[in-house]
């Protein structure tokens, strides 16, 4: 894989599909990460209940916004260039779905981020740790629709995998 795509800083125009799509599975990775790093800070913020240190917390939600927002427009430039350039639709309507369903996870984030403060700043009512339950069940569900999307994507891209495998396989032929 070349240089260019690890960047992040460049454009995606004129890439080959599976170029795209390497670009793409790293920006899923760079998301994990993210993800990692939002819980990390708000774990933090929870531990200081109930004197939060809400100036840090704002300062994380800003910074994990920015950066969230960042792989979303590369995600939406990826699936322009996938149907536009290379008349990929079906592997840009999967990149589109997992796009829906990870922005639908990140809102489902937050609402449960809330209801582990309002639980921890409520420990008697029953509401809050139900409403939390219930988030972190519908998360786990959002989980498993992009891991289908993900193995569905694997299968409908596998063609532009397979066809840089037999030109590895020509070129060791041609060095024999």
């Amino acid at each position: 894989m070349s240089e260019e795509i690890m960047d992040g800083n460049h454009s995606l125009e004129g890439l080959p599909a599976k170029d795209l799509l390497k670009r793409f599975h790293i920006l899923q990775g760079e998301r994990v990460e993210t993800y990692a790093l939002f819980e990390e800070g708000f774990q933090a913020y929870l531990n200081g209940a109930p004197n939060y240190n809400f100036p840090m917390y704002r300062q994380l939600v800003h910074e994990i916004t920015q950066t969230f927002t960042k792989i979303s427009q590369d995600i939406i430039l990826i699936t322009k260039q996938l149907e536009d350039d290379h008349s990929l639709t079906t592997i840009a309507t999967i990149v589109t779905g997992i796009q829906n369903n990870e922005k639908d996870k990140l809102e489902k984030t937050v609402k449960l981020q809330l209801a582990r403060q309002n639980a921890t700043d409520h420990p008697t009512d029953s509401n809050f740790k139900e409403e939390e339950a219930d988030l972190k069940q519908s998360i786990k569900d959002v989980i498993c629709a992009i891991n289908e999307q993900m193995e569905e994507l694997k299968f409908e891209s596998e063609d532009l995998y397979s066809d840089e495998t037999e030109e590895d396989k020509d070129d060791e032929t041609a060095d024999r």
